[in-house]
């Protein structure tokens, strides 16, 4: 398991060690009761059965270093515990039956939990697009000033690929949440199909509709590379606040807390660190990703290549992006968002974000589109050399001029025309009403 720097209590208690013992017991009972109900069980040995049964993690570590194999020392351990009527226990499954069932028990609540994760993430967002929705700074295409939009804008971009993200991820907790009591190699030789329909409905789970030894991988692959595409947002996120809290552009900054240092060198140093936590950790999940889809192919009903791995990913993957999320909500939260850099930086450009404006007004007048294109290139290039504004370089274009008037220039330079309709872009999510 991740170091506990990185584990949150309501996750890392989901995988911390021995819990799955407690989830093979769930899975142990529940069959228990369903056989009971079924007249395959007697009810004095179920009754026994819940009034004794316990998880000893201690007692397990010590039967496992000789037996060798972790649900044989459980049900050791637990049948010690209560007697004679633990013979009933584990009645026609395999190890598989109880580990897989209880393991789809763990990622379903571990995905509930990234998904109220996601929730509040998209509730610090929508908040914050909210304010900065007039805010306007200029667009950067690959990182050049390309034409104005509104940090609002730039948010809800990101709200909706998080809404993409939940979607993504609700199918994922659907694809896992399925049980399997099937028996050695999912023939149902030795226990029902009814049986695993009574106790996948038990446990709140769905009976895998054909199951082999081990519920199939390509389900855990599913989650988990769900899981790292969710990551690749949040580094997507974090890398444009890494990019825009430059100190050469500083439009944005990521909290600082009082008393927090950047540096044990230069003491003025505030650094995005969290930031570049959050993208590194990404890289993290991108890894486990791979390793899930490892897994999917098995020799025959079953091997083992794939649990010694999902003993590391899966507590990983879901403890570190549960870490992250929140990570990503305390950044957002206390986003500084600086509006007066953002609307200087638009202004080095000396208004060439208008230059699309500035083309389409001479086509729209009669100008063929590559002469139109060719003049106002050209009084860009000579506007950035001489440090001029667009629209007054343009006025020494006699072409220019032969279509437009010093009035259109000074109108086409209106960055209010960009952003028209900004809000329509917020309606569309229902952030405002339409």
């Amino acid at each position: 398991m991740l170091i506990d720097r990185y584990t949150h209590p309501e996750m890392g208690k989901l995988w911390r060690e021995g819990y799955e013992y407690d989830r093979w017991l769930e899975v142990e009972l529940a069959v228990a009761e369903v056989m009971a109900e079924r007249g395959e069980l007697p009810a004095k040995a179920l009754l026994e059965i819940r009034e004794k049964a316990k998880v000893n993690p201690t007692r397990i570590a010590e039967i496992e270093k000789t037996v060798r194999h972790d649900l044989i020392a459980f049900l050791q351990a637990v049948v010690e515990e209560v007697g004679e009527a633990g013979k009933y226990l584990h009645l026609g499954l395999t190890s598989s039956d109880v580990k897989d069932t209880a393991l789809s028990l763990v990622l379903r609540d571990s995905g509930e939990l990234l998904l109220k994760d996601l929730a509040d993430l998209r509730s610090a967002l929508v908040k914050r697009a909210l304010e900065s929705k007039d805010v306007v700074m200029v667009g950067r295409t690959h990182g050049v000033h390309a034409e104005p939009l509104t940090f609002g804008l730039k948010l809800v971009l990101w709200i909706a690929e998080i809404d993409r993200q939940s979607e993504r991820l609700q199918q994922a907790i659907e694809s896992i949440r399925v049980g399997k009591i099937s028996g050695a190699v999912g023939t149902y030789a030795n226990v029902s199909p009814e049986i695993e329909e009574e106790v996948c409905e038990h446990l709140g789970l769905k009976p895998a509709y054909v199951s082999n030894q081990i519920l199939q991988r390509d389900r855990h692959a599913h989650y988990v590379t769900t899981l790292a595409l969710i990551g690749c947002t949040l580094e997507k996120m974090t890398t444009e606040i890494r990019n825009l809290q430059r100190t050469d552009i500083l439009e944005v900054e990521e909290p600082f807390a009082k008393g927090q240092k950047g540096s044990s060198a230069m003491p003025h140093k505030r650094n995005p660190i969290i930031s570049e936590q959050v993208a590194g950790m990404s890289r993290l999940l991108r890894g486990n990703a791979l390793a899930a889809m490892e897994n999917v192919a098995l020799w025959h009903e079953r091997d083992m290549t794939h649990s010694s791995v999902e003993r590391v990913i899966l507590p990983d993957s879901n403890i570190l992006l549960d870490h992250m999320l929140r990570q990503m909500t305390w950044i957002i939260n206390g986003l500084k968002i600086h509006a007066d850099n953002m609307k200087s930086n638009l202004l080095k450009t000396y208004g060439f974000t208008s230059s699309q404006r500035v083309l389409l007004a001479l086509v729209d007048k009669g100008c063929m589109r590559e002469d139109a294109y060719s003049w106002v290139q050209q009084a860009a290039f000579k506007a950035w050399e001489e440090g001029k504004e667009l629209r007054h370089v343009l006025l020494e274009i006699p072409e220019v001029m032969n279509y437009l008037t010093p009035e259109d220039l000074e109108t086409l330079s209106d960055w209010s025309y960009h952003l028209k309709h900004t809000d329509d872009v917020f309606k569309r999510l229902g952030l405002i009403k339409a």
